[in-house]
């Protein structure tokens, strides 16, 4: 088996990892598909308390797969405010419907660009699409979360923004969208072991 990567307290498996920097990958979706179920059933996982696949926009086979082979408590829809996004976001949350996975939420990244001087957000990418979106189809928004310089230095370096700056508005919009998905995931589950959220972006 695999062993995953470990940092910060999260084991992580990605493609990446496994090739060169400039090695590109050209995969048609069934070898996509097969490299997705070999990170689910053959990674040394361990125990975990959640375990996220993080899949790429759309609603191809990737994703119809996992919908139909995996044991899934739900999936969470990522999008950005702009409207082109919105549309892609509402196909890849009708089609979780469609074949009865439960959408847990929505979260909206990119909501706003965040001032590190003045602390206020500027609405530069749209406003309100991930909101409507959640109230349209009748699914939480579980939060927004807005862009700043420090946030983009912070990935980039590798860091998590909720380590480097916590009391940032970016570190305090995830820990609210991560409290509200522990709680949502716990309604739902009523107690299910086997937890496997998926992210969909």
């Amino acid at each position: 088996q695999l062993i995953p990567t470990e940092m910060q307290g999260l084991k992580v498996m990605s493609l990446g990892l496994l090739i060169g920097k400039d090695q590109p990958t050209v995969w048609r979706a069934p070898m996509a598909t097969k490299m997705i179920q070999q990170f689910l059933l053959g990674v040394k996982w361990g125990d975990l308390d959640f375990l996220i696949v993080d899949l790429p926009p759309g609603t191809g086979d990737i994703q119809l797969t996992l919908s139909q082979q995996s044991n899934i408590t739900g999936a969470i829809v990522v999008t950005t405010p702009q409207q082109v996004a919105i549309d892609i976001a509402r196909k890849g949350l009708l089609m979780f419907k469609h074949v009865g996975v439960p959408v847990l939420g929505i979260i909206e990244t990119m909501s706003g660009f965040g001032c590190g001087e003045c602390g206020s957000v500027t609405s530069i990418f749209g406003e309100g699409g991930a909101a409507r979106l959640a109230k349209e189809d009748n699914v939480p928004l579980l939060g927004q979360i807005p862009v700043d310089a420090a946030l983009v230095r912070a990935c980039d370096e590798g860091e998590p923004i909720v380590l480097r700056d916590p009391k940032s508005p970016s570190a305090q919009a995830y820990m609210q969208v991560a409290s509200r998905l522990v709680a949502t995931i716990e309604a739902q589950a009523h107690g299910a072991q086997d937890i496997v959220p998926l992210a969909v972006e």
